[in-house]
């Protein structure tokens, strides 16, 4: 049997949704949150049951929904989750946006928060590693559109070697 704290990908979602619509409008309304997720309204009413069951909203029929502090954390962690795997996804991996985002969407309930720290992590390591940095980056991401590298290894760690200075080829840190 499920925790009562522990939300299903749809419930997340909600909350996500739920948290944006009152960033914008300080109240969310069950249409709104239809419309942002594009489903009917008896589902809409579905998950605000069970999202004030477990005390994550407000909610009482035919009013404005309001999150609770428990909402509100949970949906920062979500937010938080979604928002550095499309970073990964589109830094890293060279994915386009629209496909990052919908692989954030997908991934961001199944990840789990020491995976994404490391993911964040990486990101932070190849921006500022020597051996990595912003050319590693682009060098990344044009071998996925191209199927090439620009230049072959040895030239490539010529060219890192002369861009790092001569103390780290005299084998300096």
């Amino acid at each position: 049997m499920p925790k009562k704290n522990t939300l299903s990908a749809s419930l997340e979602d909600y909350l996500e949704a739920i948290y944006h619509i009152i960033q914008d409008k300080h109240v969310a309304r069950s249409k709104e949150i239809a419309a942002r997720l594009q489903v009917s309204r008896a589902s809409v009413t579905e998950a605000l049951q069970a999202l004030a069951k477990r005390e994550f909203i407000n909610y009482a029929p035919y009013e404005a929904i309001t999150m609770t502090k428990k909402g509100e954390k949970a949906a920062e962690s979500v937010i938080f989750r979604h928002d550095a795997l499309k970073q990964f996804f589109i830094e890293v991996l060279a994915v386009d946006h629209s496909v990052a985002e919908e692989g954030a969407c997908r991934v961001e309930h199944a990840a789990p928060p020491e995976v994404i720290a490391h993911m964040i992590s990486f990101i932070e390591f190849l921006k500022i590693c020597p051996r990595g940095g912003s050319e590693l980056l682009q060098g990344f991401a044009d071998y996925c559109k191209q199927g090439k590298t620009r230049d072959n290894c040895d030239a490539c760690m010529s060219s890192c070697l002369i861009a790092q200075g001569p103390e780290r080829q005299k084998g300096g840190n």
